[in-house]
């Protein structure tokens, strides 16, 4: 007798939402938070070593009127505020906790800067080569462009965070059923069919295109010969992870770099201390290149549009000059200021239909910014 299967129920996608069942609005808090068990293809790295952390609280962090506001919200998860190995300050929604995991979608993408920086200080990057100097199999959409350009999102292609291209690539990395026929993706053919014509940006701003981190990551491996699962392990065992890092790969192994990983709010922090001191990891582990952290603040790419005017796009982080860091849909950013030596790290979910809202971001990176440059 066969047995009749059904697709899977987390991975179904919603003709009105036109997004996998536990990204749907009334799913998605619990999806964010356990996406790392409910993808198809999943990597989970940890550290041999860990940094420990002692409490020395700041209350007066607390007492500010602006955490308290963002402390409430509904879409609120966690708030860490970290230095050396102390943290100064916490706080969770009560579905939440300091080791509990949860997806930090773009965020992700700031492990590029780590990767470019090394390969720039190691001489076998440069910034502005083309990136069909390094993949000549690429296409259209990427290949005229320098890799500073891509690093910048400041290109045009026929790539969209919204389009087709996209469900792709969330398709190849098991988040969303494959197509009907059977056909299994994966990202690097994705990839190659990006088209594009003259690549000039010409919309003042970013142009903001996740497929442009896996690009980056493909160029990475391709100059240093060393597959992006061994930078990543490097990176985990350099910020000192307590808990594991989740990231979700396509079926060749391949990890997702433009929004794919999951981690604790705790080792958010940890992360972030890697910018915050310069690129050092833990036991005096070389993990990033202090200068190129440097140039990044000092050299920015485009500029923000409103309602994020005076911040810039810079080598896959987003800076004022001060700070460097990075949003992360669903409600959520990173700071990491490498003049105290402070990270400050706020997790939420949004449950309404764009999942996300951009006119809160104004607000919340005035208040980590403000928080992380206090001495």
């Amino acid at each position: 007798m066969t047995i009749a299967s059904i697709p899977n129920p987390d991975l179904v996608v919603s003709p009105i939402e036109n997004s996998p069942h536990w990204s749907l609005t009334n799913h998605r808090r619990h999806g964010f938070q356990n996406v790392h068990t409910m993808g198809r293809y999943t990597t989970s790295l940890r550290s041999s070593r860990v940094l420990p952390f002692r409490k020395d609280i700041d209350w007066t962090i607390g007492d500010r009127a602006d955490v308290a506001r963002f402390r409430s919200a509904a879409h609120f998860s966690g708030l860490v505020v970290a230095r050396g190995d102390r943290i100064l300050y916490e706080a969770y929604a009560p579905d939440f906790g300091p080791d509990r995991p949860q997806l930090v979608c773009s965020i992700t993408k700031m492990n590029l800067n780590i990767m470019l920086g090394r390969c720039v200080a190691d001489g076998i990057l440069d910034l502005e080569r083309r990136v069909k100097d390094y993949l000549p199999e690429i296409g259209t959409g990427y290949g005229e462009a320098t890799v500073r350009a891509v690093a910048d999102m400041n290109i045009a292609n026929d790539y969209s965070d919204d389009g087709a291209t996209a469900i792709s690539l969330e398709a190849a990395a098991g988040w969303r059923l494959s197509p009907e026929d059977g056909t299994e993706l994966t990202i690097r053919p994705i990839l190659c069919g990006i088209t594009g014509d003259d690549l000039v940006n010409r919309i003042g701003g970013p142009d903001y295109k996740s497929a442009s981190s896996d690009v980056l990551g493909w160029v990475v491996e391709r100059v240093s010969k060393r597959p992006v699962r061994d930078w990543l392990i490097e990176i985990v065992e350099g910020a000192g992870f307590e808990g594991s890092f989740h990231i979700a790969c396509d079926r060749e192994g391949i990890p997702g770099l433009g929004g794919f990983a999951s981690l604790s709010a705790r080792d958010l922090a940890r992360y972030a201390l890697l910018f915050a001191r310069r690129g050092e990891g833990i036991d005096g582990r070389r993990v990033a290149d202090a200068g190129f952290i440097d140039e990044t603040r000092r050299n920015p790419g485009p500029l923000w549009p409103k309602p994020r005017e005076g911040l810039y796009y810079s080598r896959h982080t987003t800076t004022d000059g001060t700070f460097v860091g990075h949003a992360g849909y669903g409600g959520q950013f990173v700071v990491a200021n490498p003049d105290t030596g402070t990270a400050v790290v706020y997790m939420g979910v949004h449950e309404n239909k764009d999942g996300d809202r951009m006119d809160m971001y104004p607000a919340l990176i005035r208040m980590m910014a403000e928080i992380a440059a206090e001495n």
